[in-house]
């Protein structure tokens, strides 16, 4: 007896299935593993409980010979760590998406993926951000999707424009109470502390 398939990938279309319309939910696991390293993500860690992440995409592709279109849209929150407070600040992904998928085998040497290299070979070069490779009889879109939301995360996102950050002595939030440090003096100045100036 045949065992039973493995269930497809949801971010998975058949060329077969072309021209088709897909409603995708991404999971938070997917999300959150595309940020794992992140040092603005790994700050939370487990201290501010469970963080919460996931999206949609809605898509539609259609086919012309060996080439396929696709367009439509990816949304989603991640949730990152202020850059000045590191209290959780949600990212939210909204994004139009039009991107062609070409055989890897008509694509320019620098962009074909490298043998055992898949995922790295997903990444192209600047000038071919719209163009993206597919093998075999499906388009895989978790390529795509994992590219729009690592893009969403800004280099240094903050909780809100005039956040006051953590004081570096004590590390109290200054957005929600105030300490007695004194800001330490550079030692590169102390031989000037007891200079005067003549007036």
């Amino acid at each position: 007896m045949r065992p039973p398939a493995a269930p497809a990938s949801p971010y998975h279309i058949a060329l077969r299935d072309l021209p088709a319309t897909r409603h995708i939910d991404v999971a938070g696991e997917f999300v959150a593993a595309l940020v794992v390293g992140m040092p603005l993500r790994d700050v939370l860690g487990g201290e501010h409980g469970t963080v919460v992440d996931g999206g949609e995409v809605d898509v539609e592709a259609t086919v012309d010979g060996t080439t396929v279109f696709v367009q439509g849209a990816v949304r989603g929150t991640i949730a990152i760590a202020c850059s000045r407070c590191v209290t959780p600040v949600a990212v939210t992904l909204d994004e139009r998406i039009h991107v062609t998928y070409v055989p890897v085998a008509e694509l320019a040497p620098t962009a074909r993926p490298e043998a055992g290299d898949e995922d790295e070979g997903e990444e192209l070069a600047s000038d071919d951000l719209d163009v993206m490779p597919y093998d075999g009889d499906h388009l895989d879109l978790s390529p795509l999707i994992r590219e729009q939301f690592v893009l969403a995360v800004p280099y240094a996102p903050l909780c809100k424009d005039d956040c006051l950050g953590l004081c570096p002595q004590c590390g109290i939030d200054r957005n929600h109470g105030t300490c007695t440090c004194v800001r330490p003096v550079d030692p590169r100045l102390v031989a000037l502390a007891g200079v005067k100036l003549p007036s």
